[in-house]
């Protein structure tokens, strides 16, 4: 992980010196050598290490975790959307799913189907590990709201 809830952990200037190298030559090996996409995974607010990650070579970010400051998914698709795919930020875990209603579920699936989804480049995940204390009925709503927002246009 490189990010937290409120920044990231590293400045771009320190991933650069750090990171980017290392990471570089394996995104470059396994575009050169497989079929693969390279996969990046960090938590937190990371949208300003985004550019970075790109240029490191990087095809997918997981998770998406919008609720930390920065993350917000029209930003990130305007910004970011046509040079990584973002693979997670489909539904709040911290805070929607295990304490919204039904209906802030569905609307909040629905809304970040709509913004992450049209033009590709979007896997639809949480933001992070379903909470235990999540109530079934918010995660019926969860997959009844994927099952009825999967298909563009909505």
């Amino acid at each position: 992980d490189f990010g937290a809830q409120h920044s990231s952990f590293i400045s771009p200037k320190a991933y650069r010196q750090l990171y980017q190298p290392f990471q570089k030559q394996v995104t470059e090996w396994i575009h050169k050598n497989t079929t693969w996409k390279a996969f990046i995974h960090s938590c937190g607010s990371v949208i300003n290490l985004l550019p970075d990650f790109i240029a490191s070579g990087f095809d997918i970010l997981n998770p998406v975790q919008t609720s930390a400051a920065g993350m917000d998914p029209k930003e990130l698709t305007t910004r970011f959307g046509d040079q990584i795919v973002f693979w997670g930020g489909g539904i709040d875990t911290q805070k929607v799913l295990p304490f919204g209603t039904p209906e802030e579920i569905r609307a909040q699936v629905r809304e970040r189907m709509q913004t992450f989804g049209p033009g590709g480049g979007f896997v639809f995940n949480s933001i992070h590990n379903v909470q235990a204390c999540t109530p079934v009925e918010n995660m019926q709503a969860l997959f009844e709201a994927i099952h009825e927002y999967r298909s563009y246009p909505l």
